[in-house]
């Protein structure tokens, strides 16, 4: 699990019909040293499954792989990435430098 920071919205113009009601969004996964603000992100953004209501801008628990189509089961559905949680604060201990 990574966290992310959500930055836009897929629409689809056709889909598979397993998604139907599905919000798909755009998220950008961070590390440790963009968390810090030591660098910028370096990772490619991910298309991410959420049923969480989740905007613009706001950091989220992502899982992927395996792991992400686990709220669907016994219903599978064809996702590599899901939004598991909306971050509210994130606290990160002092790292010398």
């Amino acid at each position: 699990m990574r966290i992310a920071k959500v930055i836009g919205t897929v629409t689809l113009s056709q889909m598979h019909p397993s998604f139907k009601g599905a919000r798909l969004k755009l998220a950008l996964p961070l590390s440790l040293n963009n968390l810090t603000g030591r660098t910028e992100p370096e990772y490619d953004p991910v298309v991410l499954w959420d049923e969480l209501g989740v905007g613009i801008g706001d950091r989220i628990a992502l899982a992927e792989g395996p792991e992400a189509a686990q709220p669907f089961r016994p219903e599978i559905k064809p996702v590599d990435a899901y939004n598991a949680a909306i971050l509210d604060r994130i606290d990160l201990d002092p790292q010398p430098q």
